[in-house]
């Protein structure tokens, strides 16, 4: 088991299901601001069961980032199995807060599940039924959900079998009620064939598990009488099937047979489920376990009215009966995506740097410089223009020119004319990156500027130094690649020449009479 970080989602991320209005709103409200921003509660957080507590959007960010997460660990092969219990918030709608769950992880890992794989079965065993996920895919037939709840008067009042889908996606939502009570023996009775039956006409490329323990006997909202054992039945029995598959959390409210129950559906998802001991270890919350203090979640006395009503029969053939009207797989035209490149993977963007820790910058800092070296080179020209002076290159060879041109309103950069605002040449020719640390730090501009060299000789300040890119076209190839570019730069930065770095004697004769560059540096080449 291999236990990840993954990143937290965005706004952006989230706006892939999301209105932007509702992630905008996340993003803002406060307790001191909810009641002005819902409207008086008649927008985006209705009802009591979605208070604006203070952390929700960052909540959300953790929530939602650990479900997309693990489907880019399924799509990118790196594991078969993925686990998020801080996901599964099935009730959250496009625009709206619903049944504790504001930002809808499951819909938002589906989507990134379904940029690779043609198909996605969703199976929620949580006691609520997942309105939310069948919402966001009642219309498509690329995402199946099946849904095992309780039905009735109970929230959230969904959940019919006559709930089939719509359009294109009528007969891909699947809906199995149940009633109070019911047993590991009943349940499996009906998980079992179902969802044999719908990996049969479906054939999903990866399954969602939805484990909401909200199921088990006990729960302070459930109405169920399952086992902890009978409900990681389901993670066991999708595990043999040997499809990728991500298991989610969800509901439950008897907290400590909450842990228990994800704790033994880890081990299940292992396959380490026998060896485990379950008798609970010593630890700081070992008191909450009594009395018995062991891995077990027991059935109580609770009637089960399924089979007592004789309903479990028909639920199961009703269910059976629309599938069978399915035809086979729905064919998907699929087309290439665009991948996460290496920089992506590595985190080496430019806006993480908040999140990086120490550690980060002692074994990443010149990795990130070498990607940000070749991000400089091969931006277009619109991108070098507004993103020059945030380059490594900019504020390499900004400095190089301190001294000279200082009145200057135009300067050539790798052999075009850019125009550069004064303050942004002040700020440039006094802060310079450290190759070293990848640190900024500042220049002195005063006639001990060159002072802070520790080896090689200060540049001739009579003397104009200026860098020149490769051929047209050219690319890291032509100057003997990556290495060969830091060597130079390095090299560069102690005073000394190379091979594209020129010096010619500075006179002011260089410019016309109307102040505009001469654009002919044939008489400036030297032969290195």
């Amino acid at each position: 088991m291999h236990i990840l970080k993954p990143k937290r989602a965005t706004p952006e991320v989230m706006s892939s299901f999301h209105t932007d209005e509702y992630v905008n709103f996340l993003h803002k409200v406060t307790p001191e601001t909810a009641e002005k921003m819902t409207y008086h509660g008649t927008r985006f957080l209705v009802g009591e069961d979605n208070p604006a507590f203070e952390g929700v959007f960052e909540f959300c960010s953790i929530s939602a980032g650990g479900s997309i997460g693990a489907a880019q660990r399924i799509t990118s092969g790196a594991a078969d199995i993925a686990i998020n219990w801080a996901g599964g918030l099935h009730h959250a709608k496009k625009r709206e807060a619903s049944g504790f769950c504001y930002i809808n992880d499951i819909v938002l890992g589906t989507l990134e599940l379904l940029r690779t794989y043609p198909r996605v079965l969703y199976i929620d065993i949580d006691c609520h039924h997942g309105d939310g996920v069948e919402e966001a895919f009642y219309t498509t037939d690329r995402v199946m959900t099946c849904s095992f709840h309780k039905f009735g008067e109970y929230f959230p009042g969904t959940g019919s079998q006559d709930d089939r889908g719509r359009g294109k996606g009528k007969g891909y939502a699947v809906n199995v009620p149940f009633k109070d009570g019911i047993t590991d023996e009943s349940f499996k009775s009906v998980f079992e064939p179902v969802i044999t039956r719908v990996l049969e006409v479906f054939r999903p490329s990866a399954v969602v598990l939805q484990c909401g323990s909200d199921s088990l006997a006990g729960d302070k909202l459930g109405c169920f009488n399952l086992t902890m054992k009978g409900h990681a039945n389901c993670v066991q029995f999708l595990r043999k099937q040997n499809i990728p598959l991500i298991l989610l959390g969800g509901g439950g409210y008897t907290v400590k047979n909450v842990a228990r129950t994800w704790t033994y559906e880890t081990a299940c998802a292992l396959g380490i489920e026998n060896e485990i001991d379950p008798n609970l270890p010593w630890n700081q919350y070992f008191e909450w376990f009594g009395p018995r203090y062991r891995l077990e979640v027991p059935e109580n006395n609770m009637e089960d009215l399924n089979v007592k009503e004789g309903t479990l029969d028909s639920v199961r053939e009703a269910v059976l009966e629309q599938l069978q009207q399915l035809q086979c797989a729905p064919s998907v035209q699929m087309q290439d995506v665009p991948r996460e490149s290496v920089r992506q993977h590595l985190g080496f963007g430019r806006d993480d740097e908040a999140g990086r820790d120490e550690l980060d910058e002692k074994l990443a800092q010149h990795a990130r410089y070498l990607y940000n070296l070749q991000e400089t080179d091969t931006t277009t020209d619109e991108s070098e223009e507004s993103d020059f002076w945030d380059s490594d290159e900019s504020s390499t060879s900004a400095n190089w020119r301190n001294g000279s041109r200082r009145s200057g309103s135009v300067s050539r950069v790798n052999g075009r004319h850019s125009s550069l605002q004064p303050q942004y040449r002040a700020d440039a020719e006094k802060r310079r990156m450290s190759l070293l640390t990848g640190k900024y730090y500042d220049i002195p501009t005063h006639e001990d500027e060159y002072a802070h060299y520790e080896c090689g000789s200060a540049p001739n300040k009579s003397t104009k130094r200026r860098f020149f890119s490769g051929p047209a076209g050219g690319g890291w190839d032509d100057f003997g690649g990556v290495d060969s570019r830091v060597n130079a730069r390095s090299r560069m930065a102690n005073g000394f020449r190379n091979g594209f770095l020129l010096t010619t004697p500075f006179m002011d004769t260089r410019h016309g009479e109307d102040g505009e560059d001469d654009d002919n540096y044939e008489e400036m080449l030297v032969d290195p």
